[in-house]
C-alpha cells in the first residue's frame, strides 16, 4: 500500500492516478484496509482522496464521514463513489 500511495503526488499524471485507483481496487487483505484507512487519516490531501474513494466504494461510511468532519476531505470526496 505504501509503494502504490507513494506514487500520489502534486505532479501525477491522469495515468498513474488510474493506476492507482485500480491497484487500491484489488485490496482485499485485512491489513491493507487497515493501512488505507491509516491514509485517509494521515495521507496527504490526494492520498486521502484515494483513501476515501477506496472506503466509499466498500460502504465504509461512518470511517469517511469521521475524516470529512475533521476536515481532512471535503464534501465531494466524502460522498464520492
Amino acid at each position: 500500500i505504501d509503494i502504490i500511495m507513494s506514487h500520489l503526488t502534486s505532479e501525477s499524471s491522469f495515468e498513474t492516478t488510474r493506476y492507482v485507483d485500480y491497484a487500491l481496487s484489488l485490496v482485499i487483505n485485512p491489513d491493507g484496509f487497515e493501512q488505507i484507512k491509516k491514509y485517509l487519516f494521515n495521507g496527504t490531501l490526494i492520498q486521502r482522496n484515494y483513501a476515501s474513494l477506496y472506503l466509499n466504494r466498500l460502504g465504509e461510511w461512518e470511517v469517511v464521514k469521521e475524516a470529512f468532519h475533521q476536515g481532512l476531505i471535503d464534501e465531494i470526496q466524502a460522498f464520492a463513489r
